[in-house]
């Protein structure tokens, strides 16, 4: 046994394998692809996704990635496949397949039915004179020169330049899609990204009876058991016919004590701030965590479309719905 391994050396002997694997598809990436993605454009149902073994993980992955980005897609285990799950395969779907030697049995075996379902097949294997490839509508190699198992048996950077090429296929029909970032927050909505792009302020705002509001004429210390019940850290001033003149917050009563005024008798229209700021009802409440760290500020006011003010909301609504 060595005295010492030198890990980081053996690591990036891999990276390096897998990097040229990766890079060595590209001259893939020939009219035989092109045929591939507009099969898989013009597809009106799903894309089936079957591969056995470390193939099915990568299968996995390329079908969960093409689902993310507007190709609906799934994976079926092609051993289950033959024991009653092929069924999930209908005429207007399309067939892609993973094998490295394009010779995997379990694989093999589903080629007459799916054959007799008249499903448009593309496989990716290593061979292209392999069984699979020959019984496909379109074969894409994804061939490499070793795997980075110093064996060069266990499938590692034939994975990878697999799962590259799935990429390829899924990004092309992403872009030929048109698919935006609005599309992809549908599909993801309980991510940071989904939150940022779907949720808006008047999907968090405190209205109604929770909304903090004071006249202008109130005395200061009642404005202060108007922010003790909403607890938001702040009140909203109104005039008499309900038009925002002002915002009372933390930070206005903190400025208020140093300068020693009369909190008993002082009516709040003489501390409060004006001209605060405001967001309409409808923007995005990412947009409105951006307004308030440019103008250092922890609550809004929130409008209808005539300026009436309807909610509030603070940093702390913002970092709970996980926009923050």
């Amino acid at each position: 046994m060595p005295d010492k391994t030198d890990f980081t050396a053996l690591g990036e002997a891999v990276l390096r394998i897998e990097a040229e694997a990766v890079n060595d598809q590209i001259i893939n990436l020939n009219e035989t692809f092109n045929k591939a993605c507009e099969l898989l454009f013009a597809c009106k149902g799903r894309v089936v996704v079957i591969g056995m073994g470390k193939s099915g993980h990568i299968g996995g992955k390329i079908a969960a990635t093409m689902a993310s980005t507007g190709t609906p897609a799934f994976f079926v285990h092609p051993g289950e496949a033959s024991h009653g799950d092929l069924g999930m395969i209908t005429p207007s779907d399309v067939v892609l397949a993973l094998s490295y030697s394009g010779e995997t049995g379990e694989i093999l075996g589903l080629l007459p039915v799916i054959k007799r379902l008249g499903v448009p097949l593309i496989s990716m294997t290593g061979n292209k004179s392999s069984t699979l490839s020959d019984s496909s509508s379109v074969h894409i190699e994804v061939a490499i020169k070793k795997e980075a198992c110093p064996l060069d048996l266990a499938p590692t950077a034939s994975t990878t330049a697999t799962l590259a090429m799935g990429d390829a296929l899924a990004i092309a029909l992403l872009t030929a899609r048109g698919f935006g970032k609005d599309d992809f927050a549908l599909s993801h909505p309980g991510g940071s990204l989904g939150r940022r792009l779907l949720l808006h302020v008047d999907d968090i705002m405190h209205q109604d009876q929770e909304f903090p509001s004071v006249s202008e004429n109130t005395f200061i210390t009642d404005a202060l058991l108007e922010m003790t019940r909403s607890r938001l850290g702040m009140t909203a001033v109104l005039s008499a016919d309900g038009r925002l003149v002002g915002l009372f917050t933390d930070g206005d009563l903190r400025r208020t004590i140093e300068s020693q005024v009369d909190i008993l008798h002082t009516p709040i229209s003489e501390v409060m701030t004006k001209n605060c700021i405001t967001v309409e009802i409808g923007m995005l409440a990412f947009e409105a965590l951006k307004i308030m760290e440019d103008n250092k500020i922890n609550g809004l006011i929130i409008t209808d479309s005539s300026e009436k003010p309807i909610g509030a909301i603070n940093m702390y609504d913002l970092l709970k719905a996980g926009v923050v």
